[in-house]
């Protein structure tokens, strides 16, 4: 009953097993061994983007600063979402590998952006005025902290603001496969095709060891974000590891099946919990991410029989009114089952 957080569960046995396989004889360090070479051809293929260049790195963080270090310079802002995972989550990693680049957060209740939140944001940096940050570039997330997904009209709308703006757009895909297998768009279709100019696309929250790719659409930027990799400590030696991992994610489509079957997951947890007196999920549940809320004294119950998950604050004490209603995330990764999404239910009184 671990809806933590899909970082909990483990490496998808496909996955292992390419490991393993990497595991025998010698290779080419630095990303220069063959089986790279496979990843870059299966992403060029997959996003139709026959010029595309691929950089693997270990972690999502690492993926989106460095990615966003190549798209700006230190006096720049970065225009994103609030609560979106480089304003709340990376500990000033952006900031850090852009050298000084603000992150200007925007709000909303459902995770996205609008083009008249960007545009009105935009519009209050002023431009030209050396005392202030100038307009640098804007960063979006698929699928969103709050588990929501941009539609693809709804990206291309965005990034044409952008666009405007003369702003290049960064897209995390922490859960970009969550996302294009709610959309069922082509992953062309959900990134550049709508846009999006570099894209951190994940693997880690997905039946990954860990690796997450960097996928560059505008390949003039690529011997500049190979720099920064190096620069920032994110070239791996024994990078097979890393392509094995990617290789074996991309093969027979695993990306997308391992996505499908954790939406699915959260469709069920979704149904059932609603259907709990006191228990409500109180966000549109279109990935693998539920938000729910409860009675402190259902969260009590659940906890008491094993469950694990996320208070929303995470700080939220079980101590207190036993009716005073509580807010929770759940997350379901590609290992989650349908036992394991009964068990969640009962333990909440269902």
């Amino acid at each position: 009953m671990n809806f933590a957080s899909d970082n909990c569960s483990g490496v998808h046995p496909l996955v292992m097993d390419a490991l393993v396989q990497a595991n025998t004889g010698h290779a080419a360090s630095y990303g220069d061994d063959a089986i790279m070479d496979r990843v870059s051809a299966r992403f060029r293929e997959v996003f139709e983007a026959p010029d595309a260049e691929v950089f693997l790195v270990a972690t999502g963080s690492a993926a989106n600063a460095v990615s966003l270090a190549t798209l700006v310079e230190p006096w720049h802002a970065i225009y994103c979402h609030q609560h979106s995972h480089i304003q709340a989550d990376e500990c000033g990693a952006p900031e850090f590998y852009t050298s000084g680049a603000r992150l200007v957060g925007i709000n909303s209740d459902d995770g996205k952006i609008t083009p008249g939140q960007l545009e009105n944001a935009v519009k209050a940096t002023p431009k030209g005025d050396v005392h202030t940050y100038q307009r640098g570039a804007v960063s979006l997330t698929n699928t969103t902290e709050a588990g929501t997904v941009y539609s693809c009209e709804e990206l291309a709308a965005i990034t044409a603001v952008a666009r405007a703006n003369t702003l290049p757009v960064h897209l995390d895909g922490a859960r970009f496969a969550n996302a294009v297998a709610h959309l069922g768009c082509s992953p062309a279709q959900a990134s550049w095709k709508s846009g999006v100019d570099v894209l951190s696309f994940g693997g880690t929250k997905n039946g990954l060891m860990g690796v997450e790719a960097v996928v560059l659409f505008n390949p003039k930027k690529a011997w500049e974000l190979q720099l920064r990799r190096k620069r920032g400590g994110h070239l791996f030696s024994k990078h097979r590891f890393l392509s094995a991992q990617m290789d074996a994610y991309l093969g027979d489509d695993l990306w997308l099946k391992t996505a499908r079957a954790a939406n699915l997951r959260a469709q069920q947890l979704s149904a059932g919990l609603n259907k709990i007196a006191g228990v409500k999920v109180t966000q549109s549940v279109q990935a693998n991410i539920v938000f729910m809320q409860a009675t402190r004294a259902q969260h009590r119950q659940a906890q008491a029989a094993g469950a694990k998950y996320s208070m929303a604050p995470y700080d939220t004490p079980m101590q207190g009114d036993a009716d005073e209603i509580l807010h929770a995330r759940m997350v379901c990764s590609w290992s989650t089952t349908e036992q394991d999404v009964a068990d969640m239910v009962a333990a909440f009184g269902g």
